[in-house]
């Protein structure tokens, strides 16, 4: 049985046993905050994650206008920070960069830096065993900042960003090829152009969604198996005729994504302001978290973030397929170092 919908039923049979009443109101899913950031308060950042180590690198704080380099480890079992090797002098500080995950090491590539050419497309893989990082061959689609990143079938992927005009193309990395050989353009994709998008992974399937273009979420929703691109549902109430995505409120830019026992999170990002709610995709049904009915109906306060955590945008997370962690991000002029990781079958009163 889908464990998130094991979880509701848990809840019913609790409501009948007497243990709630009818004026009772719960959230299905708890965040627990964590050893807040070691380092300081930033908002689009950059994060891959190795074995139980979520990795932390660059971002923005608008206080001092910093853009940053710095490197970051965090210990999932342990719950505690340890400062990494920065990003090389040839390296600039960045923001908005794209990262991705390969063959037990990191990959943080394009961005924006402070000086002219602010636009980047500069690679850099970091490699947890040494400490160390070795550049690679430069994006091959060349500068941009907000693009979104997935790793898929042994290869990286990146695509989408803006660099003076939104963008929709797509490349793929391969670790193991020449040097002048490592980018090469993946066609196919149909969706909108877009920024600050997100995707996550389902068993090695990436699912691409939100942005932004020319001031407009974008609202549909692709999947990509390393061969061909497939348009799922929209993420919006676009089909009049259908009733499962009424109260879809899921298209946001500067959103989080993660995956916990094959189900993809969204979380965090901004619609017409900052938000903290969270929505599950089961990939099986091609539905966004709600009911088991046939005829789809959101679960009622299911999608709001518990124990504090504070709205934002432009945060990054944390995903092993097991664990998801969102941490950092920006409202306004307020910058972050706070941690959570959500429990999506813990419920908990909402007073």
């Amino acid at each position: 049985m889908n464990r998130l919908l094991f979880g509701m039923i848990l809840l019913a049979v609790g409501c009948l046993a007497g243990s709630c009443t009818d004026d009772d109101e719960y959230t299905q899913g708890v965040w627990m905050r964590r050893s807040d950031l070691d380092g300081v308060a930033r908002g689009q950042a950059s994060s891959f994650t190795i074995g139980n180590k979520g990795y932390l690198c660059c971002g923005y704080r608008g206080s001092n206008k910093t853009y940053l380099k710095d490197l970051w480890e965090y210990n999932m079992d342990g719950d505690y920070w340890t400062q990494c090797a920065d990003m090389p002098d040839a390296a600039a500080g960045r923001h908005s960069a794209a990262s991705f995950t390969l063959n037990d090491k990191g990959y943080i590539t394009t961005g924006i830096q402070k000086t002219e050419p602010i636009y980047l497309a500069d690679t850099w893989e970091y490699d947890p065993a040494t400490n160390t990082w070795t550049q690679r061959d430069d994006f091959g689609g060349g500068v941009r900042l907000g693009a979104l990143a997935f790793s898929i079938g042994g290869y990286g992927y990146v695509g989408t960003g803006f660099n003076d005009n939104y963008l929709k193309d797509f490349y793929r990395f391969n670790p193991n090829a020449a040097t002048g050989k490592q980018w090469e353009i993946v066609n196919g994709f149909g969706g909108y152009k877009r920024w600050y998008g997100t995707a996550f992974v389902i068993d090695d399937v990436a699912y691409v969604c939100c942005g932004q273009n020319n001031n407009t979420l974008v609202d549909d929703l692709w999947k990509f198996d390393g061969d061909n691109w497939t348009q799922l549902r929209d993420i919006a109430n676009t089909n009049s005729d259908e009733d499962y995505d009424d109260d879809y409120a899921i298209a946001r830019l500067g959103t989080v994504s993660f995956v916990i026992d094959g189900r993809g999170y969204i979380a965090t990002g901004t619609r017409s302001g900052v938000t903290s709610d969270y929505w599950v995709y089961d990939p099986d049904e091609d539905l966004w978290y709600g009911d088991s009915d046939d005829d789809y109906t959101p679960m009622t306060n299911v999608h709001n973030v518990s124990s504090g955590g504070s709205s934002r945008a432009y945060a990054v997370s944390f995903s092993t397929g097991k664990r998801g962690f969102v941490l950092t991000g920006a409202s306004g002029t307020s910058y972050f170092d706070d941690v959570y990781e959500l429990l999506p079958y813990e419920q908990e009163d909402v007073d």
